[in-house]
């Protein structure tokens, strides 16, 4: 029959083989001073020796509270301490003691606790610097892999977030010009009417025909004709702000929303600022080729409540009687003036 282990029977380790079990242990003899240290704990400690260092020399105890003595130390037993390095990374630890008797002073292990990632990036700690049972090493792992995962899912997030816009933007913008499409200009309408309903913002409505584009295609050809309307683009961008909206709707026709303007002097100075600025002879495959520009104007103050159908009608009434008036001009619209029945009547070309 086997002897019962006794209690108080004592269990003789090396130095070397202990650290092998608790690679961050210190043993601190009864005059405070450091008689041995785990291999990780030596490490972490950098490169002056840390046996036969005192122990309330090189660490600072923080928590329950601190100590000025090993005898103050050593009444801890039992407790969770907090301790950090006086000096240097001042890397900080939890720790636990035990007593080993009056003649062999006191056995602390310590851990890194919830700063263990920093201390492994601090120290370039590795596997072998942690005991074989320690689990620190394998949530090290699952915590840089859920971080790998959450920063791939957080990429791929903004990668979709990146194409639904580029799609979004794609389905708002005519392909040619860059400008807004007509189901942009739909919902540019209706926040502008919205606004202007609340009585927050009023708005001026322009539709816009280019004159003699008709005998550039037929002149020069539908590339040129193409060239053309990138170039009128480009002018309707210029002589209009960034909170405009400006829409290509039908082959040579536009429509623009300027929000705020309700002044029938400064509408007629912009329409008449694109209208010059669409004159401006255009080099089309070295040869020159002219345009002109008609455009109807309306305001929304003029409605009690400003309507999207009848805002565009009254808009290209106002075009169509500026194409009557000889072209290259802007027309605001005024109460009575309608389409003509046959709208083939002069407007293109």
């Amino acid at each position: 029959m086997m002897d019962r282990v006794r209690p108080h029977d004592p269990v003789v380790l090396a130095a070397a083989d202990l650290g092998r079990l608790m690679p961050m242990f210190l043993w601190i003899a009864p005059d405070g001073r450091i008689r041995a240290a785990g291999p990780t704990l030596a490490k972490v400690c950098g490169p002056e020796p840390i046996e036969g260092a005192r122990f309330l020399d090189r660490f600072e105890l923080t928590r329950p509270r601190s100590a000025a003595t090993v005898e103050e130390v050593r009444r801890l037993a039992g407790q969770r301490l907090q301790l950090r390095l006086r000096h240097g990374a001042r890397t900080p630890f939890r720790g636990h003691l035990v007593g080993l008797g009056d003649d062999r002073g006191i056995l602390v292990n310590l851990s890194f606790g919830i700063a263990v990632a920093e201390a492994v990036r601090d120290h370039r700690l590795t596997s072998a610097d942690f005991a074989p049972t320690d689990l620190t090493v394998e949530l090290l792992y699952l915590t840089e892999a859920k971080a790998a995962v959450t920063d791939e899912l957080a990429a791929l997030n903004c990668r979709l977030r990146a194409a639904r816009s580029a799609a979004e933007t794609q389905a708002m913008t005519d392909a040619l010009t860059g400008l807004a499409n007509r189901r942009a200009l739909d919902a540019a309408l209706a926040r502008a009417i919205e606004a202007a309903a609340c009585g927050r913002r009023g708005f001026a409505l322009l539709h816009l025909d280019l004159d003699l584009f008709k005998q550039v295609n037929d002149t020069f050809g539908h590339a040129a004709g193409d060239f053309v309307l990138v170039r009128v683009a480009e002018v309707l961008r210029t002589e209009t702000r960034k909170h405009d909206t400006v829409a290509r709707v039908g082959g040579d026709e536009f429509v623009l929303i300027l929000p705020g303007q309700v002044d029938a002097g400064r509408i007629d100075a912009v329409a008449r600022r694109i209208i010059a600025g669409l004159e401006a002879p255009m080099d089309c495959a070295g040869r020159p080729c002219h345009i002109s520009g008609s455009i109807g104007a309306t305001i929304s103050s003029h409605y009690a409540v400003p309507d999207a159908d009848a805002m565009l009608s009254d808009a290209d009434a106002a075009l169509y009687a500026s194409k009557r008036l000889g072209r290259g001009r802007c027309t605001l619209f005024i109460s009575g003036m309608h389409l003509p029945e046959d709208k083939r009547e002069p407007r293109r070309g």
